[in-house]
């Protein structure tokens, strides 16, 4: 018993000696918890943060994402052929070996197509051609409605066709076609009337002094591509209404009319006397 007592009063004495030691550790800190790290020699303890790796390792079999590229803006501009010298030959193909098909005219517009080796592609007369880009100029003018554009190209297959007066008319006006009609001979009306069918499946009449009567008029300011412009003429000038109108083109923007005059399909600058025999604009599409 006496053994046995010792070992309590001992045991009483450890367990006093270590809640004094905590009290104490306590007290030091102002009674505040113990906020001692966790040591990395304990079990379970997390490692020291500068060894944790900066990113998380890949998920495996997880897809790559494509970055998705942003739309292409479209073309807004269309491009002129204008040939810088007198005489220079459309060929049937890029280069001098080819036949001749007719001949440029300096200073008026032509559809660029497309460049091969040198040569510029274009249309004439209803066909493609060649003419060497030494003797040419690039001219870009600001591009329309797609189904503008579709009536202008039409026009522009037609560069060089031989004007006719009183040329045989596509249709009558109301979409019955009518015999005789071809392509190697067009009047001013003829030819919108079949710009506008065959580019727009647009019906228009057969003369000018119907086809003003069409669309919406616009005033002068307010000119667009593809709208249709009323000309008067020497010998109608000093007529009254509708029967002043004596010619019709189609502008195309930066002064320049598509049409056929006196000689054949081009396009040109309006020139100071023709502004002169100005009367209105209709737009059609």
């Amino acid at each position: 018993m006496k053994f046995k007592s010792i070992a309590v009063a001992l045991t009483a004495i450890a367990l006093s000696t270590a809640l004094s030691g905590c009290v104490s550790a306590s007290d030091k800190n102002g009674g505040a918890e113990n906020d001692t790290e966790i040591s990395v020699d304990m079990p379970g303890a997390l490692p020291p943060e500068e060894e944790l790796p900066e990113t998380p390792p890949a998920e495996e079999n997880k897809p790559a994402v494509k970055p998705v590229e942003p739309e292409k803006p479209k073309e807004n501009k269309i491009s002129y052929i204008t040939v810088t010298s007198d005489g220079v030959n459309f060929r049937s193909g890029a280069g001098t070996d080819y036949a001749v098909r007719g001949q440029a005219e300096r200073n008026t517009l032509y559809a660029y197509l497309d460049e091969v080796n040198g040569w510029y592609k274009t249309y004439y007369k209803n066909r493609t051609v060649y003419i060497s880009k030494k003797y040419c100029v690039i001219m870009d003018m600001p591009k329309g409605g797609d189904k503008t554009e579709s009536v202008i190209e039409e026009g522009t297959k037609l560069l060089g066709t031989p004007y006719v007066y009183g040329a045989v008319r596509y249709h009558d006006g109301k979409g019955n076609k009518l015999k005789g009609f071809t392509t190697s001979a067009f009047d001013c009306s003829s030819l919108m009337q079949y710009m506008f069918y065959m580019g727009a499946d647009k019906l228009i009449d057969v003369t000018t002094r119907t086809q003003v009567l069409q669309g919406t008029t616009v005033s002068k300011s307010n000119l667009k591509r593809g709208d249709l412009m009323f000309f008067t003429n020497a010998t109608r000038k000093d007529k009254v209404g509708v029967e002043r109108i004596g010619h019709v083109a189609m502008y195309l923007g930066d002064n320049y009319i598509l049409h056929t005059a006196s000689d054949y399909a081009k396009i040109e600058k309006i020139s100071a006397t023709r502004w002169g025999y100005y009367i209105q604009s209709q737009r059609i599409i």
